[in-house]
């Protein structure tokens, strides 16, 4: 029996090994889609304890916190910090099978050198002890990503924000903050927060938008904007993929029923969508950016919780629209209009793996080596088997070694083991094929491949 998660965690063959400790391990991190604040890297937050900072903000423990019927206070409510860590300790213990326990516990050994396992007779050790070098300075903010071998972050931000705290970064030496581009709430029309946001762009530029011209114009300027700031990446949250062919007059004529409050029909929602998809697109192939398409989130299902905390909390779950046609439409307007920036596409739904993975080849070019890439498991897929599932499918349908790997879709600190966990899984999957004799024992290249997915496909594909 191995031991609980020792240094060749998930390492199953001698190869594994090697490809993970020589090659995948030393790698830095390009971290170039998470949730983070920027204002919390900016002003270096310190933390009280390690609830704040292993509990804080995390949906994922929340989850698992309900699911154990331990009571909101506890996740998101006013019980004191000790409380909220045992009973997350408590759950835990029957998190088997979840990603959760491996994430969990590689935070603890990285950050805390702690190898006690988490529980809740555990949990007022490793409360104490890990409080202890919390209040110490080496557990700010900027600390935790320099311990990480973090060398650039991509933050997720509206095109309103003032990107204040990415600005105060960029004359930061140990690694680099960049701002993505995600103007969701100026797609969704069908929406009671669109008007109000609309009026938000509005104080924002400083335009007059009652027409689609102005809100192209004023999008256009918050564009550029993000672009002298560094941005590389947008970013775009689709439930399904919109596609309903639309002329600008069109789109001007519903874009003013929307601000008059008229109902839009399904149709003209589709049609609206599908217009800006195409012109946000056309903008970010000016500027070299890559757009990341997010596919199949239903999210709020619990109108009684997002009524009581809002969005982002723990109540979103999977989807299960049909994607092919209208996502092959929708990349081909672009194509056809020569037009198509660097796109990633992520799936939520697994069933969509092979949807996305032979979608890949229909519209590749020479701007970059896999110009559009399969995303990586996502969200509910971030765990082995979903990882395992979404690198063999582009294994088996493109090509896994211009892959450009892992990002961490976190609010947190300390979810750069994540990293790890995804490293170690894609050297023993990459590993068990060369033991199997189903590829050669090239060392030469095996490193170029998992040094490639690791770090410098990243690097590269986004031009940092």
């Amino acid at each position: 029996m191995k031991q609980f998660m020792d240094k060749d965690f998930l390492l199953e063959t001698e190869v594994a090994k090697k490809l993970f400790h020589e090659f995948a391990a030393k790698q830095p991190i390009i971290d170039y889609h998470c949730h983070l604040n920027p204002k919390e890297i900016s002003e270096d937050r310190h933390f009280n304890n390690i609830t704040e900072i292993m509990l804080g903000g995390d949906h994922y423990k929340w989850r698992a916190m309900r699911s154990n019927a331990i009571p909101e206070d506890y996740m998101t409510g006013d019980k004191d910090d000790f409380a909220k860590f045992e009973a997350f300790a408590s759950t835990l213990t029957y998190a088997i099978g979840n990603p959760l326990f491996h994430w969990t516990h590689l935070e603890l050994q990285r950050f805390f050198g702690i190898d006690t396992v988490l529980s809740r007779k555990t949990a007022r050790e490793i409360y104490d002890k890990a409080n202890k070098m919390i209040a110490s300075d080496d557990f700010s903010a900027r600390r935790l990503i320099e311990k990480s071998n973090v060398e650039t972050i991509c933050t997720t931000d509206d095109p309103i924000d003032t990107l204040e705290h990415h600005i105060a970064l960029r004359d930061n030496k140990s690694f680099k903050v960049l701002p993505t581009f995600r103007p969701d709430k100026a797609v969704n029309c069908e929406l009671e927060t669109f008007v109000p946001y609309i009026a938000d762009l509005e104080k924002c530029t400083g335009k007059t938008i009652r027409d689609i011209d102005a809100l192209l114009a004023a999008l256009t300027e918050r564009i550029e904007f993000f672009n002298s700031v560094g941005c590389r990446l947008s970013d775009h949250a689709l439930a399904g993929v919109p596609f309903a062919a639309c002329t600008k007059d069109e789109a001007n004529r519903i874009f003013k029923d929307a601000l008059a409050g008229a109902t839009l029909s399904s149709l003209e929602i589709e049609q609206y969508k599908t217009f800006m998809l195409l012109f946000f697109a056309a903008a970010y192939h000016k500027h070299d950016w890559a757009m990341q398409i997010h596919i199949g989130a239903v999210r709020n299902n619990n109108s009684r919780m997002y009524a009581k905390l809002g969005p982002d909390t723990g109540f979103d779950s999977v989807d299960d629209k049909s994607i092919a046609q209208p996502l092959a439409r929708l990349l081909n307007a672009s194509e056809e209009k020569g037009c198509l920036p660097k796109t990633i596409l992520y799936t939520l739904n697994p069933k969509d793996n092979y949807v996305i993975g032979t979608m890949l080849g229909n519209f590749q070019g020479t701007e970059a080596p896999s110009k559009i890439q399969f995303g990586s498991g996502w969200w509910f897929n971030d765990q082995r088997d979903g990882m395992v599932a979404q690198m063999s499918a582009l294994a088996n349908l493109g090509l896994l070694g211009r892959f450009v790997g892992m990002l961490t879709d976190s609010r947190s600190f300390l979810s750069y083991p994540r990293f790890e966990y995804f490293r170690r899984i894609l050297c023993n999957l990459i590993g068990g094929w060369v033991e199997n004799g189903e590829y050669p024992a090239d060392y030469a290249a095996l490193e170029e491949i998992i040094t490639g997915i690791s770090y410098r496909n990243a690097k590269n594909y986004f031009k940092f």
